[in-house]
């Protein structure tokens, strides 16, 4: 009995190892196999090339620049290859003398491991100017190669560079937000460099390889190919753009230039500065200089740059008020100064304007006019009209972190400071003072659509690839708001070709426009000043930011020109003679038809 037991003992124990056998030879096969696979096989990312910014013209804006990389063989930071190292690091500093020592081991060091076979990147740049000399003796190294690695360029320099940013060095927030960016090193921060960031990088290829246990390649399987070169095409013209930063100098402010349409031929925020700097890392020194210069180079005050817009809004509450019921015939007594409780309410003319309707109101900037029009309208009518007219909201123009701005009214108020509206706050919306921040974009768009009745998308982007991008214009006004556009018009061409409009002395371009001009104080001003100082003579960081913003022909308005210059003084005599030779300029190249 017990034999027998113990003979089906050790007969269950060999049923059991065969069962086992069978089912990790067998059944298992494709687990194993799996893992096999995941030990041999490994996949390789292949990282595109970043696609070139063009101008509509298809000049070179942003583009990749044809520069080299150094690698030395791996392993050879061990006690027996370390003098190799040593000395190749000083070969190549003897050949490059503005290379350091310390920084290439350093590098090396960080990226050596003993599961990495591949060659170690020591230098991640130099130029072809620099390395063409010296190329063939470090060619010949048997531990060196140099290979081809693209570096991204500006060719412009400062030219257009809030439009186009930059690309710097991805960090690791960069990274957690899109992985490839572990991969291609770089990322787009500012500008269309941003905004397209995800087109213009790409897509990374693949290669698959036979790896041994220590991570040594033995063949490849497969490659797929990188979709890389997106380039994209701009609507901005270059040469344009350069010819303006010339006309506005060592001021600082803003230029868009935009066709009706919404595409922009040119959009300036001045002072500018080098994106170049960038690319491999700027100095903190470099850093601090440039955030810390009162003219904000840095910023992008085409949409980041937030100003009162003073009396350029006065055309969009002109039509407003002719909307709400006032008639184009209605008239006020302007005397230089309206009574209200117990202020009194300046007119930039202290001699007033005596009577003035809609017209004159507009012609000659009458602040006394849209006070007491804001009296009969109400502020509520008015932030909500001058809202669907673009002010208040951003604009969707295609770059990054585009500001809102302020169109003030009684909720806003209550929702930001928990205070109640008071009714000089109306009159002070009224000539576009008080709370009220627009941007240059904001208001180019709103001339726009004073011009043609219709309100359009601005856009950087013309083609990606090869297609184009598709225009937007909303029809905002309402059928009365049409009808009384044409009074405005009129008004508007009255500004700048009425002798007593207030940019016909400083305007003298070949093409007939019209346009609105504004000041935006920048230090407040009391009302009880009847007299105020003249803005020639105030210092220049507390003299008002002048506007004018224009479209042309008259007849058959094309193009729209938006200036601003900060501290200016007065729209006409700061930005009369910039705007005329833009429009001049225009003709001449050919984007104006008459």
């Amino acid at each position: 009995m017990r034999t027998s037991l113990l003979i089906l003992f050790f007969f269950f124990i060999w049923i059991s190892l065969l069962v086992r056998v069978f089912y990790l030879s067998v059944n298992s096969h494709d687990y194993y196999a799996s893992l096999s696979d995941k030990n041999t096989i490994k996949t390789e990312a292949i990282a595109p090339v970043r696609g070139d910014i063009l101008d509509r013209n298809l000049l070179p804006i942003a583009i990749n620049k044809l520069g080299f990389k150094i690698e030395l063989q791996a392993h050879l930071n061990t006690k027996k290859n370390r003098d190799i190292l040593i000395d190749n690091i000083r070969f190549i500093t003897s050949l490059l003398p503005f290379l350091h020592e310390e920084d290439l081991l350093k590098q090396y060091k960080k990226y050596d491991s003993h599961y990495n076979h591949h060659p170690i990147a020591v230098v991640d740049f130099i130029s072809y100017e620099d390395i063409v000399p010296v190329y063939s003796k470090l060619n010949l190294n048997e531990y060196i190669d140099i290979i081809s690695a693209p570096k991204r360029y500006y060719p412009n320099q400062k030219i257009a560079a809030h439009v186009i940013g930059y690309v710097a060095r991805a960090n690791q927030k960069d990274i957690d937000k899109d992985p490839v960016l572990k991969l291609i090193g770089s990322v787009g921060k500012s500008g269309v460099e941003k905004y397209y960031n995800a087109y213009l990088e790409g897509v990374p290829g693949e290669r698959k390889l036979k790896v041994s246990a220590t991570n040594e390649e033995i063949a490849e399987l497969k490659v797929t190919t990188p979709i890389e070169n997106r380039n994209l095409t701009l609507t901005i013209d270059i040469d344009l753009q350069r010819y303006i930063s010339k006309l506005f100098k060592d001021q600082a402010g803003s230029v868009v230039v935009m066709k009706t349409n919404g595409e922009i031929l040119a959009a300036g925020s001045y002072p500018e500065y080098n994106p170049n700097a960038f690319v491999s890392g700027i100095s903190s020194k470099k850093w601090q200089a440039l955030i810390s210069d009162v003219d904000a180079p840095f910023t992008n005050k085409i949409i980041n740059g937030l100003y009162p817009p003073g009396s350029i809004i006065k055309t969009g509450l002109g039509l407003i008020y002719l909307s709400s019921g006032i008639s184009q015939w209605w008239n006020v007594h302007c005397t230089g100064s309206m009574e209200l409780g117990n202020r009194n309410f300046r007119c930039w003319k202290s001699s007033g304007h005596e009577k003035t309707d809609i017209h004159k109101a507009i012609r000659e900037s009458c602040d006394d006019y849209f006070y007491k029009g804001s009296l009969k309208v109400g502020i509520a009518k008015m932030s909500a009209g001058l809202k669907t007219f673009g002010l208040g909201k951003k604009t969707g123009v295609d770059l990054p972190h585009e500001f809102v701005g302020t169109v003030p009214n009684r909720e806003w108020k209550r929702m930001k400071y928990n205070q109640p509206w008071y009714i000089g706050e109306t009159l002070n919306s009224s000539i576009g003072q008080g709370n009220f921040l627009v941007t240059p974009m904001q208001i180019t768009q709103f001339t726009a659509l004073m011009a043609t009745g219709k309100l359009p998308k601005p856009h950087l982007a013309l083609k990606m690839k090869d297609e184009k991008i598709e225009e937007y214009l909303q029809d905002v006004l309402t059928t009365k708001q049409k009808e009384k556009l044409p009074i405005i018009q009129k008004a508007m061409i009255e500004v700048c070709n009425h002798p007593k409009g207030t940019a016909y002395h400083h305007i003298n371009s070949k093409i007939k426009i019209a346009g609105k001009t504004g000041t935006a104080q920048v230090i407040g001003i009391s009302q009880a000043t009847r007299k105020r100082i003249k803005e020639k003579d105030m210092s220049y960081y507390t003299r008002s930011h002048a506007w004018l913003s224009t479209y042309g022909p008259v007849k058959n308005p094309q193009i729209i020109v938006t200036v601003l210059v900060e501290h200016g003084g007065h729209g006409g005599s700061a930005g009369g003679n910039i705007t005329s030779r833009i429009y001049d300029r225009l003709l001449k190249m050919g984007y104006i038809k008459e």
